[in-house]
Order: structure tokens, then sequence, then C-alpha cells
């Protein structure tokens, strides 16, 4: 018989424990090689743990216990073997049966078949915004039916479920106890915590607010939307305009990309453009690499494939690391306005919120335009005022005018003419 030990991986340097956040498989079960195990919260990410070796799997930490980074967590008896995996021949063969036999059964007594969910990680488990929106009506997960992949509860999922009248009195109401619930703060938690009291507290931290016309956006969108997802296999979103205008505001005002390092000043000919993303276990910014030289079609694909990941759990330190100036959507929640919190070492944040429609003055008359407020907080350390207020009339300006971003944030007629 074979023993397999399994160790606490490093999530990174200065780290040296971590927490069991989950075990994905039990005590006892038939794990293959390469399967995740189990989850592990760190003070920077979640990360996984995976199968060396296919066998029976015997634990030896319960979740929620802190585990030693190198501690043995888990073994694997790899003299165990498991049912051999069909083919996808035989397996298409075995699913047309199962879905046969389930449909007749169905028909013999539709009213006691449940539908089967599929067995995953994200099944059952809402999004941020559909999770905000389940707590706001009392719905619980069990009363949706998820769309998501792997049966993830969208927005729209519980949406649907409210339009079609959901009975929220059946589910337990707020109020009528004195009841309190206490669960302890996660790593994850706990050093996000002590980051943003440092930052309030080793910061000359101010923030500076303008107004965005997205008109030119819309109509942009509303155009070449289709086209641009039939061309690149990717819908084109805010945030890819946003990016690419900071980037160009960022070449113009190189201070708002800067950091303090010590008793000097560190300039950074490249912008690492961190996107703000909320995960499961809360907020993560993964960085998209020399953003400067991304297409709006790069910057798109990038945003997905990391969110997915973000959502996933799947979010690995070198995608966190660095970052020369963070974008943070609080839009998608319903903000209206607020202060982003400077994300260390970095020395500003650009906040963007929800489009409204408001009546505007253009050219003397009085119009309605979908119109969004952004926020720059920086670090008046390192950052002047003309310096901030000149970035975000810049990214203002780009935004209002998006084909300045093709010519270096100038307008077009200015490059033709050579001015």
């Amino acid at each position: 018989m074979a023993i397999i030990e399994m160790k606490v991986p490093s999530p990174g340097e200065s780290i040296t424990e971590v927490v069991i956040a989950r075990w994905v498989k039990k005590d006892g079960e038939y794990v293959e090689k390469d399967e995740v195990v189990a989850e592990i919260d760190s003070d920077k990410a979640t990360l996984t743990i995976n199968a060396e070796e296919s066998g029976a799997i015997k634990t030896m930490a319960a979740e929620g216990d802190t585990v030693k980074v190198g501690q043995v967590v888990c073994t694997i008896d790899t003299s165990v073997k498991g049912e051999k995996k069909v083919g996808k021949k035989e397996e298409s063969v075995k699913v047309e049966s199962a879905k046969a036999t389930v449909e007749a059964v169905k028909e013999a007594t539709p009213t006691t078949i449940n539908k089967q969910q599929t067995t995953s990680y994200a099944n059952g488990t809402p999004s941020p915004a559909a999770k905000k929106l389940m707590d706001e009506n009392n719905i619980p997960a069990n009363k949706i039916v998820a769309s998501g992949k792997d049966g993830r509860i969208t927005k729209g999922d519980v949406l649907n479920t409210l339009s079609a009248g959901f009975d929220s009195s059946v589910t337990a109401k707020w109020g009528g106890s004195r009841n309190t619930d206490r669960t302890k703060m996660s790593p994850l938690r706990k050093k996000l915590a002590q980051r943003l009291v440092a930052v309030k507290n080793e910061t000359a931290m101010l923030t500076t607010f303008n107004e965005v016309d997205m008109s030119a956006i819309y109509t942009m969108r509303a155009k070449y939307k289709d086209k641009f997802k039939e061309v690149h296999g990717t819908n084109l979103g805010f945030m890819s305009f946003f990016t690419k205008a900071v980037t160009e505001a960022l070449n113009h005002f190189p201070a708002v990309n800067a950091m303090i390092d010590g008793d000097e000043i560190v300039y950074h000919k490249y912008a690492d453009i961190g996107i703000a993303v909320s995960a499961p276990k809360g907020l993560v910014v993964p960085v998209l690499r020399n953003a400067e030289q991304m297409s709006l079609a790069e910057i798109e694909t990038s945003i997905k494939n990391l969110a997915v990941k973000a959502r996933d759990n799947k979010i690995t330190l070198d995608d966190m690391t660095g970052g020369t100036f963070t974008i943070t959507n609080g839009g998608v929640f319903g903000s209206m306005m607020s202060t982003p919190i400077i994300n260390p070492p970095q020395s500003a944040i650009l906040g963007m919120h929800n489009v409204v429609e408001r009546p505007v003055a253009v050219n003397g008359q009085v119009v309605i335009r979908p119109m969004m407020y952004v926020a720059l907080s920086y670090d008046h350390r390192i950052i002047d005022g003309r310096e901030s207020v000149g970035f975000l009339v810049k990214v203002k300006e780009m935004l209002e005018n998006p084909t300045r971003m093709l010519f270096g944030g100038k307008d077009p007629s200015e490059v033709v003419l050579g001015l």
C-alpha cells in the first residue's frame, strides 16, 4: 500500500500559515490525479490543493483550521482503485440512455421527479449582484432556477423569480429575535482590513470628482457591438474604454502612475492596470500587464478571463502582483458616488459609478444625457491638485471623444495639422 502525503503549498513569500477554507473531497472519497481536493485561504488569495496521485483521500485537518505551510493535511492511498472512466463514445451512449430513462420516469410520475442538479462548486452559488438581490428580497437559493455556468445563480435568475411572483413571506424575515451570529474573519479579510486602515493613516489621500457624458460611448457601442463580438469573440463593455482612457491620461500625467519607495519616487514607463473584481471571498484586484499596448478587444478579453478566474476562486498571486494604477467600478452595484481607497503602494485609483440619465446644459439648451460621476482618489504627497484634476479632465475628454484614444489623446484634426 502506497501512501502519498499532501502538504500545504506556499502561497508566496512571507506567508507561513493558511486556513482550510473547504474540503472539496471528503474523507475516504476517491480522487483522480490533479483533481482539486481542498481550498485554502491565505492573507493574499484563495488557492487550491490538487491531488498528486489517484486514490482514496484521508483528511487530517478540519475546515476552518489554521495550518502551517508545508504541514501534511491529508494523505492519498494509491492502492485504492476507482471506476474506469468511460470514453467519449461510451459516455455519449450512457448519457442518451440516462436521458431516455429520466423522460420515461417523468411521464410515469410527473409530480414526484425533481430536477437533478449537476454537482459542481458553482452549483447554487449566486453572483455578487444576485446575492445582493436575494438578501434584499429574502429569497433562498433553493427557490431559484439557475441558468449560469456550472449552475451559478445570475442576477437575471433572481429577477425572473421575482417577476414570477415569489412569496417572501415563507422565508425567515429580518427582526423578531435577539440572536447574533459570530464568524471568524478569514486571513484575506483581516489582511484587507489592515491594509485599508494603513492607507488612511499613512497617505495624504484626497479625492477629486468630475462627470462624464457617456453619449458618445453609448452610440459607438450600439453601432458596433454586434460586429465587435463577431470579429473579436467578446462583448464591447465600458471597462475597455475607461482602461484605454486611463492609460492615455497616465502618459500625460506620469506622477499619477508613480509610487513612493522610501525617499524616492518611482515613475513607471508602463501602465499595469489593476481591475477591482468582486469574488466569493471578497474584493480582489487582478492586473492587466502593459495595458497601454492593448487594443479594446484585448482589454475586454483579458478582463473577462480574469473575472472568471476570480469568480471561480482560481485567481493566483501572480495575477494580482504589481499594478501601477487601479480602476474600480461601484456602478455595477448601483453606486452614485463614492471615494475609493488607494490600493498601496500605488498612488491613485479611479472610481466609476452608475450611469443615470440627467438633464444637462449643452450649447445653451437643456438636454437629457447618460451621465456618470467619476472619482480620483490620490496621494497628495506626490500628486499635486493640478495633476490630479488635469488627469481626470483628460480621462473625461477621451471618454466623451473616443477617437482621441487612437491619437495619443489628441483630436484627429490636431494630428493631421501637426499640432
